[in-house]
């Protein structure tokens, strides 16, 4: 998705928000609505109900996601 989007993903939140995903190198960065910054340290971890990435810091919804 990332080199489809010209070098950006944008990813919608369960809740309505927007992440958005570049590379830096060979690593994926997730920045939130409120310019917080993520870097994905394990992507892929199937489960049962879905699949997970993790990252190396917490992202915050933005404000408007914060009233739902």
């Amino acid at each position: 998705a990332i080199k489809k989007g010209n070098g950006k993903a944008k990813l919608t939140t369960v809740s309505g928000g927007t992440l958005t995903a570049t590379m830096n190198g060979n690593n994926v960065i997730v920045t939130d609505e409120n310019g917080g910054m993520a870097t994905v340290t394990q992507a892929n971890v199937f489960q049962s109900n879905g699949v997970i990435h993790v990252v190396d810091t917490v992202l915050l919804p933005g404000a408007d996601e914060k009233k739902m």
